[in-house]
């Protein structure tokens, strides 16, 4: 008697090592501080490969992947290296946050638990009584991670695939601006402003307040933000 065989293709093994190489490096590059210092940021292959344990072959597949994807560049003769975006690029980009966050604080009144919401209070109650000035650095996290959470609790799934490419470089520049110019004080009353209005299920209010607020950032860096160029 013969019984059905089971047809079991071979293990891809560079394949799953590409799309691991790929998910580290793309962590490692959306963690770093491209804007905080004005030399390029050059990835050797060879370094990766050893730090990941795996051959260059999937090291550069993975290169290929994030450079579709605008996150590194490739220079003949010279190497890879993590793009850094123009001063009008960045507008741009602050621009089109701007108006992706500011629908998801709409969507977000109409959506979200309270308990989602009052997530909110962990990022802005912590310095209600202290000054943010004086912890740049963890400030500086707790304001990604905020504006992180308006947009993870709207709902809508392509609006946070979206706005992940861009998280790179708005980190970068929120990191790099956010202790300039007393802003990180005029940030924690922003936030304040936009949980009140979240809490009230304000869409109008919470759209204004949220597109406004990264506005803001766009006029900082419009006015103080040569360290672009």
């Amino acid at each position: 008697m013969s019984f059905p065989q089971i047809d079991v293709k071979p293990l891809d093994t560079e394949t799953s090592f590409r799309i691991k190489a790929y998910k580290a490096l793309k962590q490692a590059i959306t963690e770093m501080d491209i804007y905080g210092h004005p030399g390029e940021i050059k990835l050797e292959e060879r370094q990766l490969s050893e730090m990941l344990g795996v051959s260059r072959t999937p090291i550069r597949e993975a290169m290929t992947l994030l450079e579709q994807e605008g996150f590194v560049r490739s220079v003949p003769r010279r190497g890879i290296f993590v793009i850094r975006k123009s001063k009008a690029e960045v507008l741009e980009m602050v621009t089109v946050w701007a108006a992706l966050e500011s629908m998801a604080a709409r969507l977000a009144t109409q959506v979200a638990t309270d308990a989602q919401i009052r997530k909110l209070h962990d990022y802005v109650d912590v310095f209600r009584d202290r000054d943010p000035e004086e912890h740049v650095s963890e400030y500086s996290e707790a304001n990604i991670a905020f504006h992180k959470q308006i947009i993870r609790i709207s709902g809508c799934q392509l609006i946070v695939d979206i706005t992940d490419n861009l998280f790179i470089h708005m980190r970068g520049i929120r990191r790099v601006t956010i202790g300039q110019d007393h802003r990180a004080q005029r940030s924690v009353v922003d936030h304040e402003k936009i949980v009140a209005a979240l809490e009230a299920r304000d869409a109008d209010l919470a759209e204004r307040l949220v597109r406004e607020h990264t506005l803001g950032l766009a006029e900082h860096v419009r006015k103080h933000g040569d360290f672009l160029d």
